[in-house]
């Protein structure tokens, strides 16, 4: 005992680590209790447990280690920092526990591993348990196994990563171990659920037998995708959110499960790469060069066993593909040609995109060995292009496809097309840009008029895959030169394609413009030109969106402007017609008038017209033709000449000018545009004309219309009006290809002043193209160069002038290719170098080039290089296309030879030059390998990579070196050079990036090694590139990394990373083209983007709608200018201009983005990197610069500057304040996960002057904003300090007033669920005076659901807590008095004396309270209080209570002067709609004077007489809220639906009172689907939750049962509104009740049964009452489904049929009332998925009887005219529904035409009962005995057919079952053989209905009457018909339909005796029913007789079956 009070002294840690058990198992208890005790997740105590959970769970006492693995279970779970204990207690978990025998350890275990995962620790977790497969224990290794299948199963495989699992998992098949094979089993097929036949190939080698067992497992699992059951704390708020939209609505999940759905793993990643280069055979390329074809195969066989590998190595492949491409080109045996083919197919495979670097040798030959004929080559040589196309891009193979597009050979031609096709498929818009397309198109366009066929279908066929993939308006640019047909063709043909990726593509283009034109009404009060101006800008989005935009913004009608740009000409006399509708007569009689002075006239009354003229009526092209009339444009008067080109630029400026009119007119312009006089107006019409038609389709045809005259002067003024008009047009879309020729001639004349315009406009080409152009005019003469360079020089430094002028028509068919993407490109000053002629140098790079530069002696290499470089130089602009001299200069950069290396480098230089963008398909093959030359040890060789590495990247931009693994890989070397050279290269380039690939993370362990390198300067460097590469990639994601790092290494990086963060620059704000050429170009192209006049354009808002004033020059260097002077001056002039931006719709985009989880949902515990990248990127486009970089400085102070500039432009900026306030709103929830109090006071501060004026401004917050913000500000709500939460709770009160109180009240209800007690009682506090001010409206979901939740907190060990939620309670007692204890549920006894105690001493407050407000109504509405005055109302600080209910009422009062302070008049709702903001705004304008609220109730319920609704209602407010009953009916049915159960059955009274009552039910009408469907869902909800869920009472169930069964009965018995239930509703009805019915769960449940019964008794009546067409589709349908599903049970479609049957049985009183039409097309769908054969194949062969009953008895009724109904069927063929019918119609057609004749029969053949005995015991002898049997039975069916009404039951009663089926079966074969098997198979029908079997025994027609009859006598045999119920069956007296159970039993199906018993009894009574009827002699002694005979007879048959069976 003594070492006992020892040890019980120590604190707990110190306990813990005790040499004593029971001191460490006392120690482990109480911090199990501390644990579970702490709130706080980063209280300083969890500190000190850090070291010592690892001793935790690994106590050598097995009963100290369970309570110690419980105490590490609760500090994982609870503490901040269990994260760092992960590694250590995982490996103790399983090297300690999961050897233990106890079973709880192990869970305990399991549980911890799972928990780490929870708190985000998945990788170390599942590192250790990876470890524990390798343990020698096999317990160990079951167990690790085990966990790891847990893991994978509650978290999924997004969070256990699969690939080291499935590495490992084979090696524990192969274990000797029962149990580790058995779970590696179990393991297995968890995997395979997530990742299906991803697996298959992993395991591919394991042992036969096991892997059939898997097989086996795998076929019985689900199809459907498993889910993830537990989540991240990260992903806690997305499981609550799931959570609660499964509670609210279950049709929802099914959209969300395949949003959620594992994505698709690629097999790919899960293998291991084979080296297969080592394995080939040494004498591979001795053999492959060999002569005999033998010997070159062999060579090709060893390799195609080798690269049957689905994954390779990487490796240099370079000789091996060479190898197989000579096979391919030049090996004469087809046979090897194939082969070689299918090799490289299976390399591409393998090796994916590194083998991208080989793709542009091997794609050229294998195109040209496309004219083999052969199919099988040409299948290989499809298949290698095609796997090559998967590893590299379009772009890189389009010049080697658009090589081989003209060649002479078809067969080239159309694989070629073909190819196009195939690889268009695997594209979308992004990855085939317009750039690309273009040229590819054109190529195909040719093609289309080739004269073989093939070739022309293969080229549509590829048209086609493109306009698929892109869409029709991006492809019809190129296709503007094809007629209908054919454009028909290529539509025809893209509508059959099918994609790889979906068929989406085609309909993302179609968002941009719908955008446009929403956009454009908005504008349409400005003026035309300002409106296409802010239109136009819209271009810094996608190019297509700009346009989109400018030509809505523009001309709203574009609906024309297709028809007028391929407008037809117009004959000379249609153009008098239409001139003479729209000018003066005189005018027209005039116009060729030989007086100059009456043309004159005309002109000017011509003029005047054309002025008042509308638009829309303009005959543009007559006008223009008749201006052209005689004498024209040979006009020698020059007044009226000028006249006349005035008179064609205002019809060009006002009219729908298309280029046909321009053609008339621009030869007439162009000759006038030298003269002196006339000059000025012929340039002004063709500026006019470039305005209505395009700048760049107007310059071409002007300049080479004045250069195909001899006039120099036009010549000299057209280049002068050109370089004008690109000066006012901006240089978007100009063909410079098009005008070098002419300006070449122009500059070779001989006239002084042509030249000198050429040289001229070559100047203002220079503006924008820059030193590009100067390449086209190389080779002129010196002198003229020279006077072009000097003209250079005066444009050098100058920048573009904005564009005054926009063309009206943005993307005229022709140039749309053109304006819409090349302008942008242009400003990279690619585009413009693509416009340069290139050489294709391929052909000069021979093969003995190649080989001397790869030989042995340095002097040929050099001389191979020298060369190389000679031909480079001559070309200087080449083609992509270079043959093999990418591998051969590869090779000579790892020479040996110091001097080669850097010749090399010095080629890869001039390549790059030379090359241009086309240089991006080396970068694999050439520019890794300069990379590696980095890590030379010569310094200059380093220094000339570098160089090299930078003119290349000029060229290629970054992203493609940064794609793939190439880059990690060279990190990798430890080169301590090479290591710090890319290091610094990449800090220099990153912060310039907008982006970058995925890949990038790859480089990140090898940066974390460099960190820690032995070499100083690497480590410098990687230090100085760890905050570029945290820019791009988040520090999220680098710090996960680090959890590979060793412990000691982790430590230093993180430490590190922390340092980065820090000084993390920002990325680039807009993209900057960094090319090649000047700044000019880019700046030029953004200034013809923006076209507007006069302005500056700012560097990154080419889409706002205001621009920033001030700085022209400043503004104007954008982000390249980044010195800290220029910076400083361009923030103070920039702080002029206004902070926000506000765009149109920008809001509502963001909006729309966030629903289609395009950007991450505004939804964090703490804000991670890339919320803050998201929140800066949505900023940048509408925040000044200068406040974005104040908003996200590092500085708090700089935060506190910004929000006082916000402060200050809140009322001046008020419109564009709220069109940002989603983005003001996010920034400041950030701010509250600061600790520092001064940016947070401020923040406060903003937020209440906001709230204010949003009040002011009447604006209401929507959804979007309030999910982002309300939560985050109830987090300060708990602040530690008073003044903050004081502030906060003003926000809150002023948030109602913007914000309905009813949606504040659920987040606030999320604040009670915090850990802080503070928060929790402020929460609790704020919902009472919610309450209190709204009253229960305010409480949602529902009241009952919220109060629960409330009344918890009533036993909170926290005082404020408890008193809050006491308050809160009271202020529901004052609402709603004792219903109040109802809502809040059960509470403790504790619990309830403490509220009870509450309630009385508030009882007596309460009675005085409402006095104040009213007293201080008036005063407060007439003067509204200064919002401001409101925070200086604080209370003394004396007593708390009292503090607390002073505050308390000051808060109620503040939201009452809310309510008051609204205006008195009405307010019109802005929309109808029922919604709580609504009601909330209704009920705050009506509140004041409630003596109005009855007499409102009364007007809106008297006019539908249903005034009991007022006293049901769901709220106390509810109807005096709602204006209408349709919204009343349609709240209440919502309210059916609903997850709570009294909220449902409340409803579900309301509605079923309205039922009840005739003269009301009527308003029902309209709402019954939408009823029906709301009880359906109710129906599944209790299926699906309550039914399972145990905290739920059974007898709320029952009586939430009850209530839809009694609502349902209700509206069923009123005819006219079932018969409005639609069909597809009432199968989901029938399913729902007969599920219903068949669910056991209900049937064991107290008053089960009765549910049973009123659900059979429903659905007789809604059998009977429903629409008989819609019943019988919806069974019909309904059937189907069932059978389909294989999971359905038999029973349920046996049910159904039941009630199939009996719709048919009352069809002859219905059929008048059906819809066969309907009907039939069922019975044909149903047909067509179930044909007879496989109906035959079902188990039971029920469904076929019923099918065919129910056609049979259609048939019967109507007759040949069914046959008539079959007109909805589009294909009759497609299912056996005609011809059936025809049968049956055939059949019954025979049977009338003999009906006299049998009835005949019936009357005289009959003979005296003792013949007929005699004679059947004659024949039945025969029967029994062996040698006559068959004589026998042949009498008896010819007996039978002749006396059809014989009665052989008494023959057959005494004897055996067996004797009756043989006789049965016998009758059948006979019958068979007579008349044939399709008589046997059409009169096979359901014997149990007694239809087809009778007819076909008995060959004759009788009424239905007799059917009836028979029916009911097989009921009654079966025990479904009460016998009282069958006497009374005259046809005077109306049938009665049965009331009892319809479904109580299960459907039996009849057996051979009974069948035969059924047709014998049938014929019998139906006989004595016709004695019965002619013996008779009145009616009432029939039906007085019948009974009881009916009864004596049914008695004998019972007696009779009874002794038979016995």
């Amino acid at each position: 005992m003594g070492d006992d009070s020892e040890w019980m002294k120590l604190p707990v840690d110190q306990k813990c680590e005790h040499k004593v058990w029971k001191a460490r198992l006392n120690g482990y208890e109480e911090a199990l209790k501390l644990f579970q005790r702490i709130e706080d997740e980063k209280s300083p105590e969890w500190g000190k447990y850090l070291g010592l959970i690892k001793k935790f769970v690994t106590d050598s006492n097995a009963v100290a280690q369970l309570k110690g693995l419980e105490a590490a279970l609760a500090f994982v779970e609870n503490a901040h920092v269990a994260g760092k204990t992960t590694g250590e207690v995982v490996s103790g978990v399983v090297t300690k526990v999961f050897n233990q025998p106890k079973a709880r350890a192990k869970e305990l275990g399991m549980d911890i591993c799972l928990m780490y995962i929870e708190i985000e620790k998945a990788e170390v977790v599942q590192d250790e348990l990876l470890k524990g497969l390798d343990n020698k224990n096999p317990k160990v290794v079951v167990a690790s196994i085990e966990a790891l299948r847990k893991a994978l199963s509650e978290f999924g495989s997004k969070i256990v990563t699969l690939k080291p699992v499935v590495k490992v998992l084979p090696k524990q098949f192969e274990s000797r171990e029962k149990a580790v094979r058995d779970e590696a089993k179990l393991l297995a097929v968890e995997i395979y659920k997530w990742i299906r036949d991803a697996l298959r190939p992993s395991l591919q080698n394991i042992n036969s037998v096991q892997l059939k067992d898997l097989e086996e497992e795998w076929v019985k699992l689900p199809s459907s995708p498993p889910k993830q059951s537990r989540f991240l704390r990260s992903q806690q708020d997305l499981k609550a959110k799931f959570q609660q939209q499964q509670a609210q609505g279950g049709e929802q999940s099914d959209g969300e499960d395949e949003e959620d759905a594992p994505a698709a793993v690629d097999p790919y990643e899960l293998l291991e790469p084979v080296e297969i280069l080592s394995k080939m055979p040494k004498d591979f390329y001795d053999k492959i060069e060999a002569k005999k074809w033998q010997e070159r195969k062999e060579a090709l066989e060893a390799v195609e066993a080798l690269t049957k590998n689905p994954k390779l190595e990487n490796g240099d492949y370079g000789d091996l593909v060479r190898a197989l491409k000579k096979v391919v080109g030049k090996d004469a045996n087809v046979m090897l040609v194939s082969m070689a083919a299918k090799c490289l197919a299976e390399l591409a495979a393998g090796l994916r995109k590194k083998f991208g670097t080989y793709s542009g040798q091997v794609v050229p030959t294998i195109l040209e060995k496309f004219k083999e004929k052969k199919p099988q080559v040409v299948q290989s040589l499809q298949e290698a292009i095609d796997a090559i196309f998967l590893t590299t891009t379009l772009q890189n193979l389009s010049e080697d496809i658009l090589g081989v597009m003209d060649n002479k050979n078809p067969s080239i031609k159309q694989q070629a097309s073909l190819f196009l096709a195939r690889s268009f498929r695997h594209c979308t818009q992004a990855t085939l840009p317009k750039s690309a397309l273009k040229p590819l198109c054109a190529a195909l366009v040719k093609q289309v008029n080739d004269p073989a066929p093939e070739v022309r279908d293969a080229a549509f066929e590829a048209l086609g895959t493109a306009m698929k993939v892109v869409g029709e308006k991006a492809v019809n640019p190129f296709l503007a030169d094809l007629d209908k047909l054919k454009l028909d063709k290529i539509k025809e043909c893209s509508e059959k394609v099918e994609l790889a990726g979906g068929k989406k593509a085609a309909a993302v283009e179609k968002k941009p413009a719908a955008k446009a034109a929403a956009e454009a009404p908005s504008k349409s009060s400005a003026p035309p030109k300002k409106s296409q101006a802010a239109a136009g800008k819209a271009s810094a989005g996608p190019p297509k969106k700009g346009k989109a935009a400018s030509a809505a913004g523009g001309k709203p009608k574009k609906t024309s402007e297709n028809k007028e740009l391929i407008e037809t000409e117009l004959s000379v006399e249609a153009c008098e017609e239409r001139a003479a509708g729209v000018l003066p007569a005189s005018c027209l009689q005039q116009l060729d008038s030989a007086n100059w002075k009456e043309r004159l006239a005309s002109m000017e009354e011509f003029q005047r017209a054309v002025e008042t003229m509308d638009k829309a009526v303009m005959p543009c092209q007559a006008l223009v033709k008749m201006l052209a009339k005689k004498p024209g444009w040979k006009e020698t008067n020059f007044q009226v000449m000028q006249a006349k080109l005035r008179i064609v630029a205002l019809v060009a400026q006002r009219g729908q000018f298309s280029k046909m009119s321009a053609s008339v007119v621009l030869d007439g312009l162009v000759d006038k545009v030298g003269d002196v006089k006339c000059g000025g107006n012929a340039k002004e019409g063709l500026t006019a004309i470039g305005e209505a038609c395009s700048l760049p389709w107007t310059a071409e045809q002007v300049v080479s219309i004045a250069f195909a005259q001899k006039n120099p002067k036009n010549q000299a003024e057209t280049l002068n009006w050109l370089a004008n008009a690109m000066k006012e047009f901006g240089f978007a879309g100009i063909n410079v290809k098009g005008f070098i020729n002419n300006v070449k001639t122009a500059l070779g004349a001989t006239n002084p002043a042509v030249r000198v315009a050429a040289i001229a406009l070559l100047g203002v080409m220079y503006l924008y193209m820059g030193a590009p152009l100067r390449m086209f005019f190389e080779d002129e003469k010196p002198a003229l160069l020279a006077q072009i360079d000097a003209e250079f020089e005066k444009m050098q430094g100058q920048t573009p002038p904005a564009a005054m002028r926009v063309a009206k028509k943005a993307a005229p068919a022709e140039d749309a290719g053109d304006d819409g993407e090349e302008p942008d490109e242009d400003g990279g000053g690619h585009d413009i170098m693509d416009l340069l002629p290139r050489t294709d140098i391929s052909d000069k790079i021979t093969s003995d080039l190649v080989s001397k530069i790869e030989d042995k002696n340095w002097k040929t290499r050099r001389d191979g290089l020298n060369e190389a470089a000679a031909i480079i130089s001559e070309a200087k602009l080449i083609t992509a296309n270079i043959g093999e001299l990418p591998l051969a200069l590869k090779s000579r950069l790892g020479d040996s030879n110091k001097n080669l290396v850097q010749q090399t480098l010095t080629i890869l230089q001039q390549l790059a030059t030379a090359m241009g963008p086309g240089l991006k398909q080396h970068i694999k093959s050439l520019g890794i390998p300069i990379i590696t030359v980095l890590g030379d040890s010569k310094l200059h060789l380093r220094s000339a990579a570098m160089t090299t590495l930078q003119a290349w990247v000029e060229q290629t931009g970054m992203k493609d070196w940064l794609e793939g693994d190439d880059l990690s890989e060279e990190l990798k070397r430890e080169n301590p050079s090479l290591r710090q050279e890319v290091l610094g290269w990449l800090a220099e380039k990153l912060p310039t990036l907008r982006t970058v690939p995925g890949d990038l993370m790859l480089c990140i362990p090898q940066l974390y090694t460099c960190l820690e390198d032995r070499n100083g300067d690497v480590r410098k460097k990687a230090q100085d590139a760890l905050p570029t590469f945290m820019m791009h990639l988040g520090y999220d994601k680098m710090h996960k990394a680090t959890g590979k790092l060793k412990p000691a290494s982790k430590d230093q990086v993180v430490a590190m990373l922390e340092k980065a963060r820090t000084v993390m620059p920002d990325k680039p704000a807009a993209p900057a083209k960094a090319g090649k050429g000047s700044a000019e170009p880019s700046r030029a192209a953004s200034a013809s983007r923006c076209a507007a006049g006069g302005e500056d354009f700012p560097d990154s808002k080419a889409e706002v709608k205001k621009v920033r004033g001030g700085g022209g020059a400043a503004a104007r260097k954008g982000p390249a200018a980044k010195k800290p002077a220029g910076k400083g001056q361009k923030e103070e002039e920039d702080k002029s201009g206004p902070i926000f931006v506000l765009i149109p719709n920008a809001k509502e985009q963001r909006i729309k983005e966030e629903k289609q989880l395009k950007i991450l949902k505004w939804n964090f515990m703490t804000p991670r990197d890339e919320y803050v990248e998201q929140l800066k990127t949505q900023m940048a486009t509408c925040f000044a610069r200068w406040l974005q970089d104040e908003l996200f400085h590092f500085d708090f102070q700089r935060h506190v500057k910004a929000i006082g500039f916000m402060i200050e432009r809140l009322e001046s900026e008020s419109d564009a304040t709220i069109g940002c306030l989603d983005l003001i709103l996010k920034w400041f929830t950030l701010r509250f996960f600061d600790t520092n109090t001064t940016v947070l006071m401020k923040v406060l501060e903003y937020l209440k002057l906001l709230f204010t004026m949003l009040n002011r401004e009447d604006y209401h917050l929507t959804e979007y904003e309030a999910n982002s913000f309300v939560p985050y500000l109830i987090l300060k709500v708990g602040e530690s300090k008073d003044v903050v939460r004081k502030d906060v709770r003003t926000i809150l009160t002023m948030l109602c007033k913007v914000y309905p109180a009813s949606k504040v009240f659920p987040f606030l209800m999320e604040g009670t669920k915090s850990k802080n007690s503070k928060q929790r009682a402020e929460c609790l506090e704020e919902l009472g005076c919610l309450i209190e001010s709204y009253g229960m409206n305010v409480c949602q979901p529902t009241p009952a659901k919220c109060l629960k939740e409330i009344a918890v907190h009533i036993g909170d060990r926290d005082t404020s807590v408890r008193n809050a939620a006491l308050n809160t309670v009271v202020a529901v007692y004052n609402v709603c008095g004792d219903q109040v204890y109802k809502l809040i549920g059960n509470l403790s006894e504790k619990d309830m004396s403490m509220l009870e105690e509450r309630i009385k001493r508030s009882a007596k407050k309460t009675a005085a309270a409402p006095a104040k407000p009213s007293a201080a109504e008036k005063p407060q509405r007439e003067h509204p209080p200064n919002p401001n005055a409101t925070f200086l109302r604080k209370p003394a600080q004396e007593d708390p209570n009292k503090l607390k209910i002073m505050y308390r009422t000051y808060r109620i009062q503040a939201r009452q002067n809310a309510q008051h302070s609204e205006p008195s008049h009405p307010s019109i709702p802005r929309e109808f709609q029922l919604d709580l903001d609504m009601i909330e705004r209704d009920q705050n304008l009506v509140g004041e004077l409630p003596e109005l609220v009855q007499h409102k109730l009364d007007e809106l319920l008297e006019p539908f007489m249903i005034p009991e609704l007022k006293m049901r209602s769901v709220s106390p407010h509810f109807d005096d809220l709602h204006n209408s009953t349709a919204s009343t009916i349609n709240f209440v049915i919502s309210q059916v639906a609903s997850g709570d159960i009294n909220t449902s059955i409340q409803a579900l009274a309301q509605i079923d009172e309205v039922l009840r009552q005739e003269d009301k039910a009527a308003v029902m009408s309209g709402h019954i689907d939408q009823l029906l469907i709301a009880t359906i869902m109710q129906l599944r909800l209790i299926n699906s939750m309550h039914l399972g869920d145990d905290r739920v009472d059974k007898r709320d169930i029952i009586k939430l049962y009850s209530c839809i069964l009694g609502n349902k009965l209700s509206l069923f018995s009123v005819e006219a509104l079932a018969r409005e239930a639609s069909m597809g509703v009432l199968k989901d009805l029938m399913h729902g009740l007969i599920t219903l019915m068949m669910d056991s769960r209900v049937e064991d449940m107290e008053d089960g049964t009765h549910v049973i019964r009123s659900v059979n008794l429903l659905l007789i009546r809604v059998l009977d009452n429903s629409d008989q067409t819609n019943m019988i589709s919806a069974l019909l349908v309904l059937l189907q489904d069932i059978l389909v599903s294989t999971a359905s049970s038999s029973r349920l479609s046996d049910l159904v049929m039941k009630c199939l049957w009996r719709m048919i049985r009352f069809l002859p009183d219905t059929i008048d009332n059906i819809n066969l039409d309907r009907i039939l097309l069922d019975v044909h769908n149903f047909m067509k998925v179930f044909p007879k054969e496989k109906l035959k194949q079902l188990k039971s062969d029920v469904p076929h009887r019923t099918l065919k009953t129910l056609l049979h008895t259609l048939c019967k009724l109507t007759g040949a005219k069914i046959l008539d109904h079959l007109s909805m069927i589009e294909n009759r063929n497609e299912s056996e529904l005609e011809a059936h019918l025809r049968r049956v119609v055939k059949h019954y057609g025979n049977l009338t035409g003999h009906k006299n004749e049998k009835t005949g029969l019936h009357m005289d053949d009959r003979m005296s009962k003792g013949k007929v005995s005699d004679i059947l015991t004659e024949i039945f002898k025969k029967i029994g005995s062996k040698e006559n049997t068959k004589e026998g039975l042949t009498e008896l069916y010819e007996y039978k057919q002749k006396y059809s009404d014989a009665d052989l039951e008494p023959f057959l009663k005494n004897t055996s079952q067996f004797f009756q089926s043989y006789v049965e079966r016998g009758l059948r074969i006979i019958e068979s053989e007579r008349e044939g098997k399709a008589r046997i198979q059409t009169s096979a029908g359901n014997p149990e209905h007694g239809v087809d079997s009778s007819l076909s025994s008995n060959n004759e027609e009788l009424k239905p009457a007799v059917y009836y009859e028979r029916l009911k006598i097989l009921r009654q045999r079966h025990g479904l018909e009460n016998t009282s119920r069958q006497g009374g069956g005259s046809e005077e007296e109306p049938q009665q339909r049965p009331t009892i159970s319809l479904l109580s039993s299960k459907p039996s199906v009849a057996s051979s005796t009974d069948m035969l018993h059924s047709k014998l009894s049938q014929l019998k009574e139906s006989r004595e029913l016709y004695q019965t009827e002619h013996s008779s002699h009145s009616p009432t002694h029939a039906r007085s007789a019948s009974p009881a005979a009916n009864l004596d007879d049914l008695k004998k048959r019972l007696e009779r079956i009874k002794s038979n069976r016995q």
